[in-house]
């Protein structure tokens, strides 16, 4: 086992119930990494076997659930013309097959590019901003809340859409970002406790649409706001919605989500950028470090642990690099950098950081490569993972495996290991760009039509 000492992601929360071990508060977990400590979720599943539960949800979303005790949490985008009242229940549904093309899936609408504006898609209209809660058990509707209800501003992505951003929670509260149409804070039970509807409005390139999620530490939310306009990036009073500080950034438009982590005592704020990637003070909001050297517009967030931060990019170029967080200033070129990849690199999905091992994709590929964390040195090469096309999702870690998830809707399962050993290989039929949440015995899945429960109890 390496050395996992460096506290990563801070929201490691202490759960009660007596039925539920853990949770999953944010979208790439406790600890930032993609890895779920304690979860033995199933390696094996189809549309129907393995499947708890699944429910519909209307309208359009990628972010992740979130998972708190007995409550699942999802967001969606859905359209005021079209909403019709839907009481939580399974859904029987036909799967779409494996094998069909996610060209043939846009063309007969079970892709989420149906009904969006941007590149290819349908003009804007207005939508509901929704938030839901289920049950876990049963997959029941407990509440929703409608957020906002606005026509957006700006046309997004033909394969992106107006709920992209993964919700979070620590227990007492929920918070939900919808990006240019808030960020909305509610009580666990759907209280909306405070909003900031006053942002400004985002700009993104080529109106590729937003994308990033806010992190949840101790007293505050992390904001990140970068775009074609004046980027920043801001933390907040998780209790009242006040700005306790904002930095601004030049960078461009960047998808990535915040990832804090502790280092000599002190929390910082590391966030991946096109120009540079950077670390802020969280106290105050200062930087404390930046490096030279990431791709174009960047998307895949950064991960860390044994003292060492990883942050990646591969659109039109690849980068990925290892820092320590001791440096100040620049410290391109100087011996806080200790490693640098310079081919097969990560662009959309952030790379898995599991047991000292760094796994991520090539590009939106899926073409896996595995490397030594410390070192950087190849554990295995870019190997092509059969069933795999193109990748949104991010991997995740449990129980010693690996879960590979593709916008095909197929999930391989791999073991977490120095090799490449294939598990499993799954699906749940549908569009999946949501990367999975492990919980205990469970896996949650966000699917283009459906929310799916899978669980081998």
């Amino acid at each position: 086992m390496r050395n996992r000492s460096l506290p990563t992601l801070i929201l490691v929360l202490t759960c009660g119930h007596a039925a539920f071990a853990d949770n999953w508060s944010h979208w790439r977990g406790d600890h930032g990494n993609g890895v779920a400590d304690n979860a033995t979720p199933p390696t094996e599943w189809s549309s129907t076997k393995n499947v708890k539960w699944k429910v519909r949800i209307p309208g359009q979303g990628s972010g992740s659930p979130v998972i708190w005790e007995d409550k699942v949490y999802v967001v969606s985008g859905v359209p005021a013309s079209t909403e019709r009242p839907q009481a939580a229940r399974q859904s029987t549904a036909t799967p779409v097959p494996n094998q069909q093309s996610e060209r043939q899936r846009r063309q007969s609408g079970s892709s989420r590019s149906r009904g969006r504006g941007g590149r290819g898609g349908a003009p804007l209209q207005m939508l509901k901003f929704t938030v839901f809660c289920f049950d876990r058990a049963t997959g029941k509707e407990l509440w929703k809340q409608v957020a906002a209800e606005a026509k957006p501003h700006e046309a997004t992505h033909s394969t992106n859409n107006f709920a992209a951003a993964s919700p979070c929670t620590d227990g007492q509260h929920l918070y939900a970002s919808f990006g240019s149409r808030g960020l909305y804070c509610y009580t666990m039970d759907g209280k909306l406790t405070w909003k900031r509807d006053d942002l400004e409005k985002m700009s993104t390139r080529n109106s590729f649409g937003e994308g990033s999620s806010p992190t949840l530490v101790d007293d505050r939310i992390i904001v990140p706001w970068d775009h074609e306009g004046q980027s920043s990036i801001s933390a907040l009073d998780k209790l009242t919605g006040e700005t306790i500080w904002m930095t601004p950034r030049d960078e461009p438009t960047c998808w990535a989500t915040p990832l804090v982590i502790e280092h000599d005592g002190r929390k910082q704020v590391v966030m991946n950028g096109q120009t540079n990637a950077r670390s802020y003070d969280l106290e105050t909001g200062k930087e404390l470090w930046r490096c030279g050297g990431q791709t174009e517009r960047p998307v895949a967030s950064a991960v860390a642990d044994g003292g060492l931060v990883f942050i990646g990019s591969g659109h039109k170029g690849s980068f990925l690099g290892a820092f320590r967080p001791s440096g100040r200033g620049d410290i391109e070129g100087t011996d806080d950098v200790v490693w640098t990849i310079g081919r097969y690199t990560p662009d959309i999905a952030s790379p898995l950081l599991s047991s000292g091992r760094l796994y991520f994709h090539k590009a939106k590929s899926g073409v896996l490569t595995c490397v030594d964390a410390a070192t950087g040195k190849p554990l295995f090469g870019a190997t092509r993972v059969p069933g795999l096309d193109t990748i949104y999702a991010s991997p995740i870690a449990a129980a010693g495996h690996v879960y590979l998830t593709a916008r095909n809707g197929t999930t391989v399962v791999i073991k977490d290991s120095d090799t490449f050993e294939i598990v499993a290989t799954n699906s749940v039929g549908e569009t999946v760009d949501a990367t999975p949440a492990p919980v205990d015995d469970e896996l949650f899945i966000r699917g283009a039509q459906h929310l799916f429960c899978i669980s081998g109890s």
